[in-house]
């Protein structure tokens, strides 16, 4: 059986190619999915898988409280494998083609508000040590509305001082441009100028803009780190990650009459329906302003 699954992350990695966290994420969800054949059910080939037993392991993934969007992942990684298996020849049927996608209730993103924004990023003391590089990512972040693997990857070379712009590899290697504004843009420089060459000394060959003390490529869970500590230090509430920022700049964009082709481009999403989530954020909106502003709610 491991055959065929390394034949088929080759197949993602080369033909679909892939970013890392989705081939991550398949391999991980199939080699549960593996393990749960041979040791419980004790099959010794993944020729005698039928839909029953596809539904079985999907129950235990249930029973064992996983949240309902890593069973629609681990289920599509499940399909798609089969798939696979069954073009190439290793499967007469595929089981998988009834297997039914569990339903997700969509759940609104969780955003900031301008003032709240503006709270965690005025809290940044502009002496304390990595200051500049603090302020530079999250402005850059909600500026951009960039993805936290976007953030780590994000080269100088991806900045385009004549036109106001960046260069952002997305999911799937697939390439966009993102308007960088006037505020992200000063503290960008304000980084480069006089923190990041410092950085960069302890390891030149490092070609990421945002660097660790030791000159490394900032990694995600550091960025997390920050954000939580500057969060907590102005005495924000909310549950707030680095994909928050990315929420919060789609919506205030939406709130402020930006059309949604043009927010879908700069998020780089490939189906405007994954953008259309945040129309559902403005309603909401407009309607917590009637909530607060018209004198029958008082």
């Amino acid at each position: 059986m491991e055959n065929f699954l390394q034949d088929y992350m080759t197949m993602l990695k080369v033909e679909r190619n892939l970013a890392r966290n989705s081939l991550e994420s398949y391999e991980r969800d199939l080699q549960q999915y593996h393990q749960y054949l041979k040791t419980e059910l004790k099959l010794k080939t993944i020729r005698n898988v039928t839909l029953g037993h596809i539904r079985s392991f999907v129950r235990k993934l249930s029973n064992r409280g996983l949240a309902a969007n890593s069973i629609k992942r681990a289920v599509s990684s499940i399909r798609t494998y089969h798939n696979f298996l069954s073009a190439e020849g290793h499967m007469k049927d595929n089981p998988a083609q009834l297997l039914d996608t569990p339903k997700i209730p969509r759940k609104l993103p969780n955003v900031l508000t301008i003032q709240e924004i503006d709270k965690i990023l005025g809290i940044i003391p502009e002496n304390a040590p990595m200051a500049q590089r603090d302020l530079a990512i999250f402005e850059m972040m909600y500026s951009c509305g960039l993805r936290v693997t976007e953030l780590c990857d994000f080269k100088t070379s991806d900045i385009l001082w004549d036109s106001e712009m960046i260069r952002v590899q997305g999911k799937g290697s697939k390439q966009r441009f993102v308007p960088i504004g006037p505020i992200a843009r000063e503290n960008l420089k304000n980084y480069l100028n006089h923190e990041r060459n410092t950085l960069a000394d302890k390891n030149p060959n490092v070609a990421e803009v945002f660097l660790s003390r030791n000159g490394r490529k900032l990694t995600r869970m550091m960025i997390w780190v920050l954000l939580k500590k500057w969060t907590e230090s102005a005495e924000i509430k909310k549950e707030v990650s680095p994909h928050t920022l990315r929420h919060s700049f789609a919506t205030h964009l939406l709130e402020g009459g930006a059309d949604l082709r043009s927010v879908q481009e700069m998020l780089g999403h490939t189906d405007i329906t994954t953008t259309q989530i945040y129309t559902h954020l403005d309603k909401e909106h407009l309607k917590e302003v009637h909530r607060t502003y018209h004198p029958r709610f008082n």
